[in-house]
């Protein structure tokens, strides 16, 4: 039962990871740009999340359902004043600049209002889970909430991107952005409803994330960010799917390790992991080769 205990703890860090790395896929597979700054939209979800909940008192879910709608304004902000003047640049790595410089800013900020002192994060979950087998298997009401959560966003976006209007033109963008142009589509605002819908599940995984370990600092959402965007190129970067299954394969693989081998060589496990499938097959699981167009 320990065994499964663990892999079921693997399957909500997973869940995690995975909600965070859609919003990198999305972004990526739409906008071709890699949002750095993503782990610290999770970051400033969390503490929106702590400073209505914890300190003005109102319920959990009213709470997130702010930091969603925050997180969603700054994510439409950020596109708009920080990477849409360079997303013609001559050289990419404008943009990738940028996101490092919005994330700086973002950690920076969080420092100079709330400090560097680590807030306990009251969890937003107060149900205590399931008792299996006779008690011998535990699963807490977090970790069901997690994986709950995460596969009614990954069922809620693939109905999205394949039945709606809006979900037709990203994938038109994300195939071909000058075509879709001649075609009326309004790129624009295809990108800024990408970079929304990104934002807001930085702030869902925010909530989630800091329930499972309540701690808060300006730095939280640093380390989870690397690892769903490992999560998203092991996936297959700009798949949803991908982004899914790439995100629960590398909590297992997290959690496993920790358990079984050592806490202190997990997370070199993890970018090893990457690096291996950038040797082994760079376009990750799901990923398909893109001819490029001379």
């Amino acid at each position: 039962m320990s065994f499964l205990t663990t892999f079921v703890n693997g399957l909500s860090l997973g869940s995690i990871y995975a909600i965070i790395a859609l919003g990198y896929t999305m972004v990526y597979g739409i906008a071709k740009m890699l949002n750095f700054a993503h782990g610290d939209f999770i970051m400033v979800g969390c503490y929106i999340i702590f400073l209505f909940s914890s300190n003005l008192g109102l319920p959990p879910f009213i709470s997130i359902l702010i930091a969603v709608v925050l997180c969603t304004v700054l994510g439409i902000t950020t596109e708009r004043v920080a990477y849409r003047p360079l997303r013609n640049a001559a050289s990419p790595l404008a943009v990738l600049i940028t996101a490092i410089g919005v994330s700086y800013f973002l950690e920076n900020l969080a420092l100079l209002i709330f400090g560097a002192d680590t807030k306990s994060f009251s969890s937003v979950i107060t149900w205590s889970g399931l008792s299996l087998f006779n008690g011998e298997l535990q699963i807490q009401g977090i970790t069901i909430v997690t994986i709950a959560v995460s596969l009614l966003i990954l069922l809620v976006l693939q109905l999205f991107v394949h039945k709606t209007k809006e979900g037709q033109a990203m994938l038109a963008v994300s195939q071909d952005r000058g075509a879709a142009m001649l075609m009326g589509i309004d790129v624009n605002k295809t990108i800024t409803l990408t970079f929304a819908i990104g934002s807001a599940l930085a702030a869902v995984a925010g909530a989630l994330l800091a329930s499972a370990y309540p701690s808060l600092t300006p730095y939280t959402g640093a380390m989870p960010g690397i690892k769903a965007f490992v999560a998203a190129v092991l996936g297959g970067i700009g798949s949803i799917p991908g982004a899914m299954i790439g995100g629960l394969v590398l909590g297992i693989i997290e959690i496993l390790s920790r358990t079984y081998i050592s806490s202190q060589l997990a997370d070199a496990i993890v970018f090893g992991i990457l690096v291996v499938v950038l040797l082994v097959k760079p376009t990750g699981i799901l990923g398909k080769k893109i001819q490029e167009k001379v």
